[in-house]
């Protein structure tokens, strides 16, 4: 398989055309192998258009969903981001090329040093992860500009919320009543505010971001 072929078709067809105007998330996207955050027998379903499991709790969403949530996220030269949930590292490596330093977080030990692996195959040096959970962040590291979640969650993520630089952002897709969004807020003294941006296909939350269930008598 031509995965330089495949990565190029799949930023023409996926990205570009729905509506990700940001050239440099284009040129990163379109120059980090995609395939290597995915484990061998996976990795020639990397360009195909729907998300992958890959491991417990953990999939790469589609090229559609992740680049317009990266695209909302609008991740800036100099900027300090901390990207809550690691995994295999794609989302990190994408980050690092548009900002000054990331902070990953992965709360699965194993999953975060082959994320450190990865970003070490892609040369990508502004980036660390680190290992605890990923719905706590790294409050000692912030606070941030960005917060990125890569993937859903059902409840709004106070923790992380409160690690943002005061005019910082966090971005994820949120999915209430079946349906799934990305989402930004932005912090703004002490108030939060959400504003809804897409419509995902995403279905999959995030471990530790998971709504609290209630008993209906």
């Amino acid at each position: 398989m031509n995965f330089n072929e495949a990565r190029r078709r799949m930023v023409d067809s996926q990205v570009r055309t729905n509506d990700v105007t940001d050239l440099r998330l284009q040129t990163a996207m379109e120059t980090t192998p995609r395939e290597i955050f995915l484990p061998v027998g996976l990795r020639d379903q990397a360009y195909v258009e729907r998300e992958i499991d890959y491991a417990p709790g953990r999939t790469l969403l589609t090229a559609r969903d992740f680049s317009k949530l990266a695209a909302i996220a609008e991740p800036k030269a100099g900027e300090l981001v901390l990207n809550a949930v690691a995994g295999s590292g794609y989302s990190t490596a994408i980050l690092a090329q548009l900002v000054d330093m990331v902070v990953a977080v992965e709360s699965d030990e194993t999953l975060a040093a082959t994320a450190q692996e990865n970003l070490n195959i892609v040369d990508v040096s502004n980036a660390a992860v680190i290992t605890g959970p990923s719905d706590q962040g790294a409050a000692s590291q912030g606070p941030y500009d960005l917060v990125f979640i890569d993937g859903a969650i059902e409840k709004r993520p106070d923790a992380l919320l409160a690690q943002l630089k005061d005019g910082g952002r966090l971005v994820a897709i949120m999915r209430k009543d079946g349906v799934s969004r990305g989402v930004v807020y932005r912090h703004n003294g002490d108030a939060f505010a959400c504003t809804e941006k897409f419509d995902a296909s995403t279905r999959a939350i995030l471990p530790g971001f998971e709504a609290v269930k209630s008993f209906v008598f």
